[in-house]
This record gives structure tokens, sequence and C-alpha cells, in this order.
């Protein structure tokens, strides 16, 4: 593996209700890599990605990431909620992380039509929503994560929501971005098939205190299309995984 880009090394949470959410988590990830983080809901998947976020701290071990080392904006975070803000429109929505950082509309419009047309949504810039469906709002989510061109990508379940068609097409539209960008991605989910979809490499965490008990490297080239969910390397690795699964919480 190159250098890592993201490295937690130890790393516990103990919340001040007492909770252990996290217990000994070592991971590492490489500039460019896409990594998916595995495990059923309560395991502590969201508490690894706002650690590595930095918005919050962990009670042991140490972490290193874009988001701790710099205040620009080599991070973005998607979350399952799209969380729009209502009122502006869709294209203003996008530029909302570039407005923070001081870029006026014109400034940031190619970024914003480059970040839109990204993920197909270029006709609807102007649109609001509440027009738009669920799918259609994540897209916007993942538009305003991708307008500040992040060397690092997280994203906490961002399509659990969603009906199984649109999820397999923002399934693919998120790997043509980052084939594109190439920036680094930790992918929380809890679908084995979505997992191995999309990532070089899978993380499977035990029950709470959460922990990394296997990894699978999905040997797949990309880009990966429909035919590859059929193919026997597909159906090889979910098995594996969801044995992997099976094993760390029976």
């Amino acid at each position: 593996m190159n250098e890592a880009l993201v490295s937690l090394a130890g790393v516990g949470k103990r919340f001040d209700g007492g909770v252990q959410a996290l217990a000994d988590v070592s991971l590492q990830i490489a500039p460019g890599e896409f990594v998916a983080l595995l495990g059923p809901s309560g395991c502590g998947k969201s508490t690894v990605l706002r650690l590595a976020a930095g918005l919050d701290a962990p009670s042991a071990g140490r972490i290193d990431s874009p988001a701790l080392r710099s205040a620009s904006a080599d991070t973005a975070f998607v979350f399952q909620d799209a969380t729009l803000m209502p009122w502006a429109s869709v294209a203003d929505n996008v530029w909302l992380p570039l407005r923070l950082a001081g870029q006026s509309r014109a400034q940031a419009r190619p970024r914003i039509e480059q970040a839109l047309a990204t993920v197909g949504l270029s006709e609807f810039a102007a649109a609001f929503p509440n027009q738009l469906s669920g799918g259609m709002k994540m897209r916007v989510s993942i538009a305003r994560a991708l307008v500040t061109q992040p060397v690092l990508l997280l994203m906490d379940e961002p399509f659990a929501a969603l009906d199984e068609i649109t999820r397999q097409k923002l399934n693919a539209d998120l790997l043509a971005a980052w084939g594109a960008q190439r920036f680094a991605a930790l992918f929380v989910t809890h679908s084995v098939y979505e997992a191995v979809f999309l990532a070089q490499r899978v993380l499977v965490m035990s029950a709470r205190p959460g922990r990394i008990v296997a990894e699978l490297a999905i040997d797949a080239p990309y880009p990966r299309d429909a035919a590859f969910r059929r193919s026997p390397t597909f159906v090889e690795a979910c098995a594996a995984l969801s044995a992997a699964l099976e094993a760390a919480h029976a």
C-alpha cells in the first residue's frame, strides 16, 4: 500500500454516558483508494467516520487524516440524509461549501456546473429540493461534496433509504466520479452487495465495541457495471463477506 492518507491506530471511543463504541480500531486508507466499512447498525461505523472527519475525538489511540491536518476543504462528508437547504436552489446548495470558503457565485459557477454534470443534474440547477426525488436529493448532496474537489470523501450510508434500482444507479455514478477525480473514499454501509460492488477493500466490523475483525480485497477491475453483479467474483466475494459478518456477530 502507498503511504497512508488516513490512519487509525488502536483507536477507542467511549461516550460520556459510558457506552464503549469502539475498541482498538486500526485501519489505513491510501491516497485514491476506495474502502468500504461493513457492519450492522450500532457497531460503530459512523463513529469511525466522525473521528476521521475530525467531528469527534477518540478516547484512546491515534488518528491521522486530511481533516485533522488541514482546515481546508480536503475532506468532504456525505451523511445518510441529504441535508439540503430547502429555500435554496440545487445550484446554490452545491455552491454552499465554496461560498463558505469565500467564493462568489460567479467564481464558483464552473465548478458547480462540473459537479452537477458529474451527478447527472445539469438540467436541475434551478430546481428546489421539494421538487426532487430522494435519489436526486442525494445526488445534490454528493455534488456538494465533490465541488470542493476533496482528497478524502467520507460517506455514511448515503443510499440506505433508497430503492434498489436507484441505489444501484447511484453506486455506478459514484464510481464514475471516483474514477474521474480519484479521491480516497471511506464508505460506510450495512449492505454486503453494495460494499463488494464499490470497494477495492472491504473492512468488516464486530459488534459493539466495534473493531476491525476481517478484511477482503475485491479483485475486480474498474469500471464495474451491472454484469459485475452477476460475475463469479462478485458472488464469491459476497459469500465470503457474509460469512465474515456472521462470524463477527456469532
